[in-house]
């Protein structure tokens, strides 16, 4: 309990340094949401500084910071420059999708990179371990962007097997089993993408962990009594890989509301990644941070349930860290 407790107060005095220097980083940064009001000649000089009073922007950046703070804390992300709606609203209305997109891809990647990664190691020097390395290489050094326009200029446009952007096509109704399947075949291009790029440096992890797993002695010592196959497989390997995973799995969370970016701007799909680009791109400053804050707290959330379910999982496993 008090582990926990500590682990707990950790998490929110690191998400309190974070915020702070989220914060500053974002109002160092050049012009603001409201600069765009100076190339307007309908605005008044008057109407800017109502505008800013309104959002507090006429305060000092100490008193703007502990207002938002204060207000994060009652989960209040407050009011989006651009449509005036609540963040949070904002949020949670393109969360959804962005939680599909990355968690399918997410399970697709640790499965195939599980089964791939130990396979080739197991393999070694075989022509099947020579071919997962190009393959993970591929993966590892192919851009995202470049593979999005590939895939679209020739499946989408040129074969027209697939939809080229969006969600839904037009005219279908918002119910039923084809509004699925039609969501499902959106979605088949960019979730592809995303379990492609994320493959390759996985891979490669899985196998370098197996092979260091294969040259320790309890394996010669299980060979040697004739253990083999599938029982070397569960009773061996898969137990000694699960730490180093499950760490990995912890600090993958922060993707499932992060998305991605390119992605969701390539094939138009209204997500989390597309909203913070065009929340970036209009210095829309109470959307930003509340994607930042939210991501952050999924990072450190990661990281301390792995700690927990690794401390389950294996009672003598400590961290240095809290």
């Amino acid at each position: 309990m008090r582990s926990l407790l500590q682990k707990i107060l950790y998490l929110f005095l690191m998400l309190s340094l974070i915020s702070l220097i989220s914060f500053g980083a974002i109002h160092l940064a050049p012009n603001s949401f409201f600069a765009s009001g100076d190339l307007n000649p309908n605005i008044t000089p008057e109407a800017l500084e109502q505008l800013k009073r309104v959002y507090g922007l006429d305060q000092s950046r100490v008193s703007q910071f502990f207002a938002w703070f204060n207000a994060i804390l009652h989960l209040d992300f407050g009011i989006s420059f651009a449509s005036g709606k609540g963040v949070r609203s904002e949020i949670l209305e393109r969360l959804p999708i962005t939680l599909l997109m990355n968690g399918v891809s997410m399970v697709i990647v640790f499965v195939l990179a599980l089964y791939w990664g130990i396979k080739s190691a197991m393999r070694l020097d075989s022509w099947y371990d020579k071919s997962i390395k190009q393959l993970s290489l591929i993966s590892y050094a192919m851009p995202s962007f470049y593979l999005s326009l590939l895939l679209v200029i020739f499946f989408a446009v040129e074969w027209k097997l697939f939809p080229i952007s969006g969600l839904h096509s037009q005219g279908i109704k918002s119910e039923g089993l084809a509004y699925l399947l039609d969501s499902a075949w959106h979605l088949v291009l960019p979730i592809f993408v995303m379990v492609f790029g994320g493959l390759g440096s996985l891979i490669l992890y899985v196998r370098s962990l197996t092979l260091n797993i294969l040259k320790s002695d309890y394996i010669f010592f299980a060979k040697s009594r004739g253990i083999e196959g599938g029982n070397l497989l569960w009773r061996f390997i898969l137990p000694n890989l699960s730490p180093p995973l499950i760490t990995m799995l912890g600090l993958s969370l922060p993707g499932l509301i992060g998305g991605s970016v390119i992605l969701e701007s390539i094939f138009a799909i209204n997500g989390m990644g597309l909203l913070f680009y065009q929340s970036a791109l209009s210095r829309d400053y109470p959307v930003i941070m509340g994607i930042l804050i939210i991501s952050s707290f999924l990072t450190l959330l990661g990281n301390m349930l792995a700690d927990i379910i690794l401390t389950k999982l294996n009672p003598h496993f400590k961290r240095r860290t809290v």
